[in-house]
């Protein structure tokens, strides 16, 4: 389909847009091995991937923590991770490409950067 090809395209740029920003880095990468932030978001891939992405992204929001940088790689990373479900597996969890956009772009603006950005699907 066109237009998920579109919005998976527009969300991967959004986040690496952000990833330059915030860490400076070009791709965002998974959390260091057996850190914290790597057993959460472990757990959040678990969640997600057995259907529960509101819960995973529910529990993504408690645990945030903005003065640490390695959390907004983690949060970006679980939505680079979502960004590549398959749109009926997300339809069938109650979850959109917009949501994953309107994820990216609050934990964009909770580090304190904001991306305006209108994503078209």
């Amino acid at each position: 389909m066109v237009s998920e090809d579109y919005a998976t395209r527009a969300i991967r740029d959004m986040v690496r847009v952000l990833a330059k920003m915030v860490l400076n880095e070009e791709v965002v990468s998974e959390p260091s091995e057996d850190s914290p932030e790597d057993q959460l978001y472990r757990k959040l891939l678990a969640l997600a991937d057995a259907g529960e992405i509101n819960e995973a992204e529910n529990l993504l929001s408690e645990e945030l923590d903005t003065e640490n940088l390695e959390h907004f790689r983690l949060a970006m990373a679980f939505y680079l991770h979502l960004n590549e479900m398959e749109e009926d597996f997300l339809d069938e969890h109650d979850y959109s490409k917009e949501e994953i956009a309107d994820g990216v772009r609050s934990v964009g603006e909770n580090f304190g950067y904001r991306y305006d950005f209108e994503l078209l699907v």
